[in-house]
């Protein structure tokens, strides 16, 4: 019998975007049960890249183009984009470098923007905004293990919250936003609450390590990025996800029968 070939690896990106007031929480979103990848599930906001998040143009609307590697800059523009789609977030500031609270010109363009009837460029260039690409810090990089049917090569990028915008879903791809302390979603998924698949649930343990959004950012700096894809390898008790043990996670096995 003639192997399947793995699926195709497409880039992707999400951020953690965390706050300390009241304390120290993270931005999570609950999938809405009929996507197609992770429904019912609480994720990081994030997404696939689009073509337009490779628009030259975007070099006039970014704050830390020419410090950030060509490669990157449309994987920092897609983990803005999809945050400001299914949270109505916009990690972006003004020519004065006031941070970008939202308005009701960002708040309807929404489903436009996530719908691709209006290009994300646009709308900043209509809110005269520039994306603080610099802000976001590389976390962790997952690639899907070759046996799933969906496959992404994900950035995770940390953040700061800035600003007084409220999060809220975007009622498509999901149905619920909220902040919550690391330890306490990963609590909710051990009483079976909350659904978190894997690699949200091992960047949630790394979170957690830390004590405030400052910490957090300066802990990824410092941390060396191991690329993870997990590995399938059989146990007595049955087969189990391995993933690099110098990737910060610590020695993890991950019986396939937990894995969502």
């Amino acid at each position: 019998m003639t192997e399947k070939p793995a699926a195709e690896v497409r880039p992707a990106a999400t951020i953690l975007l965390v706050r300390d007031d009241p304390g120290f929480e993270v931005l999570m979103v609950k999938r809405h049960h009929q996507v197609d990848f992770a429904s019912g599930a609480l994720v990081f906001p994030g997404g696939k890249t689009h073509q337009g998040d490779h628009d030259p143009a975007w070099a006039e609307h970014c704050l830390g183009w020419v410090d950030i590697d060509p490669d990157q800059r449309p994987l920092r523009i897609a983990a803005v984009r999809e945050a400001y789609e299914e949270t109505g977030i916009i990690l972006g500031r003004f020519p004065d470098g006031r941070s970008f609270s939202g308005n009701d010109l960002a708040a309807a363009s929404r489903g436009a923007v996530d719908r691709q009837e209006r290009s994300f460029l646009s709308l900043i260039q209509e809110l005269g905004l520039a994306l603080d690409l610099g802000a976001l810090t590389v976390f962790a990089r997952w690639i899907t293990p070759s046996m799933m049917p969906k496959r992404f090569d994900t950035w995770f990028y940390v953040a700061k919250a800035d600003g007084d915008q409220l999060a809220a879903c975007d009622g498509r791809e999901t149905v619920d936003a909220e902040w919550i302390h690391p330890d306490v979603a990963l609590s909710l998924a051990e009483a079976g609450e909350r659904t978190i698949i894997f690699p949200t649930r091992m960047n949630l343990k790394l979170l957690a390590e830390s004590q405030s959004g400052d910490e957090a950012v300066q802990r990824s700096i410092a941390r060396p990025l191991v690329t993870v894809e997990p590995q399938v390898e059989q146990r007595p008790g049955g087969g189990v996800l391995t993933i690099p043990v110098n990737a910060g996670y610590g020695a993890v096995e991950e019986p396939l029968s937990n894995v969502k």
